[in-house]
């Protein structure tokens, strides 16, 4: 390979498409990456109880497994994904750690609360919150975005993230950490992801604006702005505006190919651990070589 060769597709992606959001691990062709088979924990997280939202699959499950090999428990909140759910739980707890699941929409304020006191009753405390869940349409023409639309991306991606922290604040303490993943997008912006960017846009305030507050407590909140990376979101919104574009999808990042969430979760270990204890209101950019301006 030179230098100016992108580097090769570890698996080749075909076109494809799910018909429902946020997409089904187990249609995914090829299978994705959550966890390398040679990433080695070190205890980092011992003792510690996590919450992922959309950690039923993606960049969530890759999260909270690498959570559990560190040491921690892991509740996992999605929508009704069941079957990838379980998979998770079971991938959870092959690791010796604990897991909960807790299905429901995280749009809805009174279902975070309920989910949070669930997670204390279950596991007596909170020490990380990962704010993942999200949503994304493809729509090239701002005027085709109906108010549905718009209102249902802003309470997915955002209005989840303050519901998540709402609920979730009052029991974190000093060394504790919320985790939020916002997207390259929020930087650099899509065209045929208006609504979603804006909303990408807003976590990366939120995130920086809530660290001003709570860093006096000792709590720190950071965000990871992934590039495109290989996802159920990405056949059932992609997909399904064209099929097509799956099968190149990331090509367009100087890496030529789109990231695995196992090259994601070890950032949020990071962030959750110790190691990053000087750190607080920033972003860890992991897409593909994308260089930002500003």
């Amino acid at each position: 390979m030179t230098r100016d060769e992108p580097q090769e597709k570890a698996q080749q992606i075909d076109a494809q498409r799910q018909d429902d959001q946020p997409g089904v691990e187990e249609e995914m062709e090829p299978s994705a990456e959550f966890i390398r088979e040679d990433y080695r924990g070190s205890a980092k997280l011992e003792g510690k109880t996590a919450i992922v939202t959309g950690g039923d699959s993606g960049i969530g499950r890759a999260a909270a497994l690498h959570f559990a090999r560190e040491g921690a428990d892991v509740a996992v909140v999605y929508l009704d994904e069941h079957a990838d759910a379980e998979r998770t739980a079971e991938r959870i707890e092959a690791e010796g750690q604990e897991s909960l699941l807790l299905d429901g929409d995280v749009r809805d304020g009174a279902f975070c609360q309920a989910a949070v006191e669930e997670v204390i009753d279950t596991f007596d405390d909170i020490n990380v919150l990962v704010n993942n869940a999200a949503q994304q349409v493809v729509t090239t023409d701002l005027t085709e975005i109906s108010d549905e639309q718009w209102k249902e991306t802003f309470a997915t991606n955002i209005h989840g993230y303050f519901y998540m922290t709402r609920a979730v604040l009052p029991y974190l303490g000093e060394g504790d950490t919320i985790i939020n993943t916002t997207s390259v997008n929020a930087f650099v912006g899509s065209g045929g992801l208006v609504d979603y960017s804006s909303t990408k846009g807003a976590i990366a305030g939120f995130t920086r604006s809530l660290s001003n507050q709570v860093v006096p407590e000792g709590i720190r909140v950071n965000q990871v702005a992934p590039g495109p990376i290989w996802t159920p979101l990405i056949p059932a919104t992609i997909g399904d505006h064209d099929p097509e574009d799956v099968a190149d999808f990331g090509a367009d990042v100087p890496m030529g190919r789109p990231g695995q969430p196992a090259e994601i979760g070890p950032a949020y270990v990071y962030l959750a651990s110790e190691d990053s204890s000087y750190m607080s209101g920033q972003t860890i950019h992991l897409n593909g070589g994308t260089v930002l301006n500003g």
